[in-house]
């Protein structure tokens, strides 16, 4: 009854095996369905092309921006990319002015607005609100444009605004403005004045707003996620200021909230404003001390996404024009893929017939683990590439062809193990168990170092060499599941079949064949002595167990044969 134990256990690791293979190919189905996965795996940039857009970038004065200015603004764009799903993208520097984006496939338009997309952020107080009309009925019944502002209507508030909210920012100029503005005209954001009004409009068109001086800017937002409102099911971004930010957002909600409480509306709004146009007026209906407001509207989820990812990850120091957007060819292409895919078996095959003449039968337990290994890997792969952006490139399938012989490691260690205790006298079963138990102290310690090694390189390297540090580190994290959920629960079933349970000379668990010098722990195996090849044997076999013995039996035979040599002389001296 203690021998079924485990092989019950057994059949359960790999039957739970078998759901975990059914539910990752499952999930990969659904996306493939409903959403936009696919059963190959994402191809990067330099295996399968993609878009190039080249950005312009425009400085006030006309002149170079600074390499400081060019290279922040570059790491924020890589940063919108990367948080977009957009893997192994190549993003330079180019002529003291330009940035040059490469993004594997067809670059959509939320990608291209994540990339050029200023996000300079604001925080108004709303001072007026009206519909985007830029006409009126007159009483003749025609309908006719507002009149354009005189030249001498007052510019000047009066008497001097005390806040963001006060009405003496409204001037008789600024009102005409105001009422003949038309939500079509296109504005450069990062000209528009920071402590004077603005006139703006909503995304949608479909408001207009008169809006005070900036109150709060972007740079105060330490944090901000999308998220969905569990009250009423929208979808929202909740941000999160910094110490100063939290101070004057605190102080901005306690003025406008008493309007709240006033019923004075508008002018109990206050206005986000991205890229001078309003994204959310919000009532204020609360004082908010903790600086954790949130934007809400007519977000849907991959907006509030697009919106939090720009918003955390700053404003760029600088606006840019698109320059040219063209469609690119791979850098490395199809031949090269190929030529790698080739290497890869090769050295797959060359595994495979290293362990089938090291192990015999055993290397056919080697080759369905790599095999079991390469399916996980696979649909892994292809699940990254639809859930987390990622793209296999030539470094990642330099990755996969190097964990080959990581992956072959473990089960040499493992095998040599249990010819150890075939040799020290103990049964097959009992030798797979023992073997297990010593084996797996040694694996566990290898692929730890294998995996902190992949960790450090993809932290540290650069982002060319980042797909293979990422792929080595998963597939060593898969090879030690292999070896666990497969490779051990099959040797269980094998060792108590009668082909390898019986040693039989194919199977390469045959103890006779690997040299074992004891028929039990204590007892050392007769030598046969009948031909010149037993002969050979029987003398491999005493030097394997004069090898094997401890100290102490070593000098216990030294001195048994010193004995012996004494006998031997004293009986000579006798017959002489």
């Amino acid at each position: 009854m203690a021998s079924s134990s485990p092989v019950k256990h057994a059949w359960r690791v790999l039957l739970g095996l078998l759901v975990l293979v059914a539910v990752l190919f499952g999930i990969n189905a659904g996306g493939v369905i409903f959403s936009k996965s696919s059963w190959a795996p994402s191809l990067a940039l330099d295996l399968q092309g993609g878009t190039q857009i080249i950005l312009s970038a425009q400085t006030p004065d006309g002149k170079d921006p600074s390499a400081d200015q060019l290279d922040q603004a570059a790491q924020i764009i890589r940063q919108r990319v990367d948080a977009s799903g957009v893997g192994e993208s190549d993003i330079t520097t180019e002529g003291g002015r330009n940035i040059v984006v490469q993004i594997a496939g067809k670059a959509d338009q939320a990608t291209r607005n994540r990339i050029q997309a200023s996000a300079k952020m604001e925080l108004r107080a709303v001072l007026a609100a009206t519909s985007p009309a830029t006409s009126f009925v007159g009483s003749d019944g025609k309908s006719t444009p507002y009149p354009t502002p005189a030249p001498d209507l007052g510019s000047t508030p009066s008497p001097s605004p005390t806040d963001g909210s006060d009405l003496s920012w409204i001037t008789p100029k600024l009102k005409a403005e105001f009422l003949s503005y038309d939500c079509k005209t296109k504005r450069d954001a990062a000209k528009l004045p920071a402590s004077e009004p603005l006139i703006a409009c909503d995304s949608s068109g479909q408001a207009k707003y008169l809006l005070g001086p900036v109150e709060l800017d972007g740079t105060s937002i330490t944090d901000a996620v999308a998220g969905m409102n569990q009250q009423n099911g929208q979808w929202e971004v909740n941000l999160t200021f910094n110490g100063k930010g939290t101070d004057a957002f605190g102080k901005v909600s306690q003025r406008l909230y008493a309007y709240t409480q006033q019923n004075l509306t508008p002018r109990n709004q206050f206005a986000f404003v991205l890229d001078g146009s309003v994204i959310s007026a919000p009532s204020m209906n609360g004082i908010i001390l903790d600086g954790r407001p949130s934007i809400s509207g007519s977000f849907t989820q991959e907006s509030s996404k697009s919106l939090a990812d720009q918003l955390k990850y700053g404003a760029l120091p600088l606006s840019f024009t698109v320059q040219s957007s063209d469609t690119i060819s791979a850098t490395l292409g199809s031949q090269q893929l190929q030529i790698g895919l080739i290497a890869g078996l090769i050295g797959l095959g060359l595994v495979a017939l290293y362990s089938l003449l090291s192990y015999r039968a055993l290397g056919f337990v080697i080759v369905a683990s790599i095999a079991v290994m390469a399916v996980l890997t696979y649909v892994i792969i292809c699940i990254l590439g639809w859930r987390m952006g990622f793209r296999l490139s030539l470094a990642g399938v330099a990755g996969l062809i190097v964990s080959i012989g990581f992956t072959a490691d473990s089960f040499i260690v493992y095998f040599e193990r249990i010819r150890d205790e075939l040799r020290d006298g103990k049964s097959i079963t009992g030798a797979v168990e023992d073997g297990w138990a010593r084996a797996k102290r040694t694996i566990y310690i290898s692929k730890s170092i294998n995996v902190l090694a992949a960790v450090v390189l993809y932290i540290l390297a650069d982002a060319t060499v980042k797909g293979f540090a990422f792929t080595l580190g998963l597939t060593t994290l898969i090879d030690v599941a292999i070896f666990v959920i497969f490779t051990h629960p099959v040797m269980q079933l094998l060792a108590r079949t009668r082909f390898f349970g019986n040693g039989h000379p194919l199977s390469g668990m045959d103890p006779e064949a690997l040299g074992a010098v004891y028929r039990t722990r204590t007892e050392y195996r007769e030598v046969a002595t009948a031909s010149q090849g037993k002969a050979a044997r029987a003398g491999r076999s005493r030097g394997e167990a004069e090898r094997r013995q401890t100290i102490a039996e070593r000098k216990r035979a030294e001195a048994l044969a010193a004995a012996e040599s004494g006998s031997a002389r004293s009986g000579n001296e006798e017959n002489d």
